[in-house]
């Protein structure tokens, strides 16, 4: 492998684990946070995808379909939580796992009846469809740059909210100990609320950024779900570090074992969960 195709293939695995960071932030804030299993969490990315293909066609621009579809996501979050999840955090997990896993197959017949069963194409807008030549044969698109760009931006968002401010602290406090905090007079229910729709809107908008690369079909939130939760076990469940981080490791080995090891791609990179719990079992951080 030549430099510029290692350039290539290492931009790609950048781009593509932080898209994953994007979804497993949302899951490990969830589950941390929140103590809930989120099956449904890969959903969020489809309505994502598919509000970013029905919404770039009304509208005429992918940047302002990204717009309204994060506030419609984020108002479908706090509903949600609202009418339905909040009613199982004193649940156990197991309950948690089937109310989840049904809501998977309502979501799919949902989408199936709004938008229908076709495979559908997101164009990328026209400012960003350039490419930067990297030799005479080769280039990289300005839009996976953007993605990754975006992507970074709103970890580096996240980490600020969490760690520099005054709501940061009340999320914390109440994932560290639920009944102080509320005892302390914190509205606890509040703050979960906030969480949840942040864990949808962060699927949703990497769904929305992937769809005019990864096209918009049936069951791609199932697709991503089983390497989202690889990222949040390897990282430690309830560490958004740890996600950042297992995310980018996830993204170099998956792509550069397509290219390097093709027969045995689709195992690496649960061979790299297997090595990182028997010498961590809590994964790489603590929550």
């Amino acid at each position: 492998m030549d430099f510029p195709n290692f350039l290539i293939q290492l931009l790609n695995s950048v781009q593509y684990g932080l898209l994953l960071f994007m979804l497993a932030a949302g899951l490990t804030l969830i589950f941390g946070i929140m103590g809930v299993v989120n099956l449904a969490h890969g959903s969020f990315y489809m309505l994502g995808a598919y509000l970013a293909w029905s919404l770039a066609a009304k509208t005429g621009s992918l940047v302002l379909a990204i717009v309204l579809g994060t506030v419609l996501s984020v108002l479908f979050g706090l509903v949600l939580e609202r009418v339905l999840f909040r009613q199982f955090y004193r649940r156990g997990h197991l309950d948690q796992v089937l109310l989840t896993f049904g809501l998977i197959y309502i979501f799919e017949e949902l989408r199936s009846i709004a938008w229908g069963d076709d495979v559908h194409g997101v164009p990328v807008p026209q400012v960003l469809s350039a490419s930067i030549p990297l030799t005479d044969n080769l280039s990289y698109p300005v839009y996976r740059l953007f993605m990754s760009g975006l992507c970074v931006l709103l970890a580096l968002g996240l980490y600020l909210l969490i760690s520099k401010t005054r709501l940061g602290m009340k999320i914390r406090a109440g994932a560290f100990n639920h009944e102080m905090t509320e005892a302390l007079g914190v509205n606890v229910k509040l703050i979960h609320a906030v969480v949840f729709a942040l864990g949808v809107g962060l699927a949703s908008i990497a769904g929305m950024i992937a769809a005019p690369v990864s096209s918009v079909y049936p069951n791609m939130g199932s697709q991503v779900l089983i390497m989202c939760f690889v990222v949040v076990v390897i990282g430690g469940i309830g560490s958004v570090r740890g996600a950042l981080i297992a995310a980018l490791l996830v993204g170099l080995v998956d792509t550069f074992g397509k290219v390097l090891l093709p027969q045995v791609a689709g195992m690496l990179v649960y061979m790299l969960m297997a090595a990182v719990l028997l010498w961590k079992p809590e994964g790489l951080f603590r929550q």
